[in-house]
């Protein structure tokens, strides 16, 4: 870590979310004056959300791999990872008080699988440094003098600082605070945002109202998904309006930017990934002809419930199909997704500050003294502790420009490089 000047400052931290957080903790080893502002009435409130199923705090793959995992922004978020590895996540939550496990899927949870003690202990050990948390007061944007305007239950709040760094995070879940309601303040300084996009989202399908009724919320277990995103196994679920789940989430990017690209997308499945081709046509066709449909597809592919149901709703035909065209079928069952669904429900988003308008120690570089970290900016990854663990690294690199930034090692250009 850089050594900060003697002279203590006043920072802001505007964002009470994961890379907020991170950011905090990092600068409470200066001896900096540190704030927290967020707008809802307590911190923290996506990532209990998603802790309530299970907090997935990172993944345990290989390092090469997890920081292959952001696409096109791995190579942006690369030094912030090297800083903060998966690794450093569990030493980091263990230091809490909070031992972890890895999953059969090599994702790393907390033993109590809450988020709720971690995130208690972390304010505390916030507080117990000196951080102030402020609570409901909700950034308005920039007065006289550059003061940061804040909307408090007592009225404007205008706040002097000398360095600000951006939490704010995307625009899923806007109800828990990530509203993007900062876009337009940015805006007026020059710094533009791509247009959010749901990730990590589930998918419309216009299933009949009889498949709705008899199947909605069922599981679709022991199946691959094949997209543009290549092919993984796994499950996902029917709900009313299309598909949801895990499975889902794998290709969402991939199904989003074909809908965008071409109007039409499908999510490609193998409802038999364990046989081959050739197998499962062998099998299909030694059943006995007399046998109704779903007799063939019981003792033959182990096809029967929602899985039969499905192939019955895709492809209304497939009972009259001959073995080849029927194992074909299985192995690629195209199911035609509409479109995203709405990037409120959606667990992340794409889109925010394009990567270019960032300089390598995250400010921005047409606001010198302004940095930005998580979900703001223009990075997506998929479920498995990837969000989680690049948010707080993003947040930590941000903090360890800043106080380059005031200390003046860093030069005070408006290219921030």
């Amino acid at each position: 870590m850089t050594k900060a000047s003697n002279m203590a400052k006043t920072i802001a931290i505007i964002g009470g979310g994961p890379a907020g957080l991170a950011a905090a903790e990092l600068l409470s080893e200066t001896q900096h004056g540190v704030t927290v502002y967020d707008a809802m009435p307590t911190i923290g409130r996506k990532f209990l959300l998603a802790g309530k199923s299970g907090l997935n705090l990172t993944h345990a793959e290989l390092f090469e791999d997890f920081a292959g995992r952001y696409g096109t922004a791995s190579a942006h978020l690369r030094p912030a990872l090297d800083a903060f590895t998966p690794q450093d996540m569990r030493h980091w939550a263990q230091g809490l008080g909070i031992e972890t496990f890895v999953g059969s899927s090599g994702r790393v949870f907390p033993t109590a699988m809450k988020a709720s003690p971690l995130l208690r202990a972390w304010r505390q050990r916030l507080e117990m440094r000196g951080v102030t948390i402020r609570t409901r007061w909700r950034w308005n944007g920039f007065g006289e003098g550059d003061a940061l305007l804040f909307e408090t239950p007592e009225g404007t709040q205008a706040i002097d600082s000398d360095a600000t760094l951006l939490a704010l995070g995307g625009a899923s879940w806007p109800r828990l605070g990530s509203d993007a309601r900062w876009v337009p303040i940015l805006k007026a300084r020059g710094v533009t945002a791509v247009p959010f996009r749901p990730a990590n989202c589930g998918f419309d399908v216009a299933w009949g109202a009889d498949f709705v009724e008899r199947y909605a919320g069922a599981p679709v277990k022991s199946v691959a998904a094949m997209s543009d995103a290549g092919r993984s196994q796994g499950e996902f679920v029917i709900t009313r309006h299309g598909i949801e789940g895990s499975l889902v989430y794998g290709h969402a990017a991939a199904l989003r930017d074909r809908l965008a690209a071409n109007g039409q997308a499908d999510f490609v499945l193998d409802l038999v990934p364990g046989r081959s081709l050739d197998t499962l046509a062998s099998a299909l066709d030694k059943a006995p002809r007399k046998a109704s449909f779903s007799n063939r597809l019981r003792k033959a592919a182990r096809i029967d419930g929602v899985k039969l149901a499905l192939v019955r709703e895709v492809v209304p035909n497939a009972d009259h199909l001959p073995a080849n065209d029927l194992a074909s079928m299985l192995k690629t069952l195209r199911v035609h997704v509409l479109r995203p669904r709405p990037i409120a429900e959606a667990i992340s988003s794409a889109g925010g500050i394009p990567l270019d308008a960032i300089g390598p120690t995250g400010m921005l570089r047409a606001a010198p003294g302004i940095f930005v970290a998580g979900e703001m900016t223009d990075w997506e990854a998929p479920t498995g502790g990837y969000l989680l663990t690049a948010c707080m690294a993003t947040g930590r690199l941000a903090a360890t420009g800043l106080l380059e930034w005031v200390s003046g090692s860093e030069t005070r250009q408006a290219t921030g490089v």
